[in-house]
């Protein structure tokens, strides 16, 4: 009889914990993020505003599907260029025998076998997933919370001025109070022109450029190029500013929306990779052989004695 593996550790808890408490955190996460998106489950903080400011008085640049970076393509590329960096980097790693080698493979019920390589993908991958949809979570949150005006909400709202009180452009502008209804504009429109702070394509851009950059700079192996990994990093961080400046170019956002944006989406995947995945290292969970103990300083041996022939003392 074959002796059993000593890299396979047994375990009967990791498959319903991975089906009903990690699938169901994503669930629950894609379940908040829908009703915070397309529902008036929670509704838009409608705030005041200016007559005539001209801080959102820019022209409407059309719907969303109309922009140069539309979201279809935004929220593609934000999902398809991490997972398919990490699938080719866990790969590469693999065949080059550099992944997983410290991990031990886990036997699930008596016949199933998990091994090292597919238990990091599957890490590394849902943790984007739940943070993708954090993301977006948190910058819907911040956007229903504020009610922000984007720059072209006049346009949208159009207000009659008039009926409002508002003085000729000439004289200073009268401020508005929330309540009533000051827009005779579309509603949809409004309410889309109200949820600009932060900027949400700005926001999972920056996460996803900041996840992927620190996959590549953490569990990468540059070969013996320096420029590789700078030029990958590079590479993920430059369409996240491009969308930016795009936003604010198409009188979408303003930088300060942007810039939020970015940071909510760069902190959340600098926690992640931090705090959860160990900074892409593998767990090091008993796999191979054991390790020896570290070893211990030699002490000190002791010190000799030193003879000291003293001179005898001969009085003057």
């Amino acid at each position: 009889m074959a002796a059993p593996r000593r890299d396979v550790k047994r375990s009967g808890s990791i498959v319903p914990c991975f089906l009903f408490v990690e699938l169901g955190i994503l669930g629950a996460a894609a379940a908040l993020l829908y009703q915070l998106e397309f529902t008036d489950a929670f509704p838009v903080h409608a705030g005041g505003f200016f007559c005539r400011d001209p801080a959102y008085g820019r022209p409407y640049p059309g719907p969303p599907a109309a922009s140069r970076a539309p979201p279809a393509l935004v929220y593609s590329l934000v999902t398809a260029v991490p997972v398919l960096t990490i699938v080719v980097g866990e790969l590469l790693g693999r065949l080059g025998g550099a992944r997983g080698g410290r991990d031990p493979t886990i036997l699930w019920g008596g016949c199933c076998y998990l091994g090292a390589p597919l238990r990091r993908l599957l890490r590394f991958l849902g943790v984007f997933s739940f943070g993708l949809l954090a993301t977006a979570i948190f910058a819907n949150a911040g956007q229903v919370v504020t009610g922000t005006p984007a720059p072209h909400f006049l346009a949208v709202c159009r207000p009659n001025y008039s009926a409002l009180g508002c003085a000729p452009p000439a004289a200073p502008p009268r401020f508005v109070p929330p309540g009533g209804t000051p827009c005779s504009g579309d509603p949809p429109l409004v309410a889309a022109a109200r949820r600009a702070f932060p900027c949400k394509e700005a926001a999972l851009g920056a996460y996803a450029g900041a996840y992927a950059g620190l996959y590549v700079t953490l569990a990468w192996r540059g070969g013996g190029s320096r420029l590789a990994k700078p030029a990958a990093v590079l590479g993920f961080a430059a369409p996240p500013f491009l969308l930016g400046a795009l936003r604010v170019a198409e009188h979408r956002n303003h930088w300060a929306d942007v810039l939020a944006g970015f940071l909510t989406g760069t902190a959340i995947a600098a926690f992640l990779v931090t705090c959860v995945v160990g900074n892409f290292q593998s767990t090091g969970g008993g796999g191979g052989p054991p390790r020896a103990p570290p070893e211990l300083p030699h002490p000190q041996p002791p010190l000799e004695e030193i003879s000291v022939t003293q001179a005898p003392y001969s009085p003057l």
